[in-house]
């Protein structure tokens, strides 16, 4: 069972001016299907073969043995979501629930986002920053490079892509 590339959930140029359909084209089309490809062919007759990409994210993660399957399908899923995260004319303050919640753990929305903009903004190097549900709260964290919440038992529901 390979992991397939899911498809986008828009038009590669629906993001511009942000992001151009030429940018996408790149990060999608090319270095996020790269990360598939190489996951796929490194799982390919191996106990993780038929496994949920979540699974073996997990069960490989801090073996020096397996880093290369770690990376590329740490990588191809955080892009995989990643491209939930954006939306055509999406943006703007939350409501309802989501608005209360932030509120309750970030105690506003503006004080949610300068902590999201400086976990991004503060990453050395390429990485990942995030919004989690962590027992119960709503955190904003970071990773480097392939590193996902996943393997820290958080709940994604948001992320940045620093590159």
């Amino acid at each position: 069972m390979a992991y397939e590339q899911p498809a986008l959930p828009y038009a590669k140029d629906a993001l511009a001016p942000y992001i151009s359909a030429n940018t996408l084209e790149f990060h999608y089309g090319k270095h996020h299907a790269a990360y598939i490809n190489k996951y796929n062919g490194m799982v390919e007759g191996t106990e993780y073969a038929n496994k949920p990409i979540e699974e073996v994210i997990k069960a490989v993660y801090g073996d020096s043995s397996k880093t290369g399957i770690f990376n590329n399908a740490a990588q191809a899923w955080n892009h995989s979501f990643y491209w939930t995260c954006m939306k055509p004319g999406g943006g703007g303050t939350p409501t309802g629930a989501l608005a209360d919640k932030i509120n309750s753990d970030f105690g506003s929305f503006d004080k949610f986002k300068e902590e999201f903009k400086t976990a991004g903004g503060t990453q050395f190097g390429s990485g990942w920053a995030w919004l989690v549900l962590d027992n119960g709260t709503l955190k904003v964290t970071k990773t480097p490079n392939a590193e996902t919440p996943l393997h820290n038992g958080q709940t994604p529901l948001l992320t940045m892509d620093v590159w």
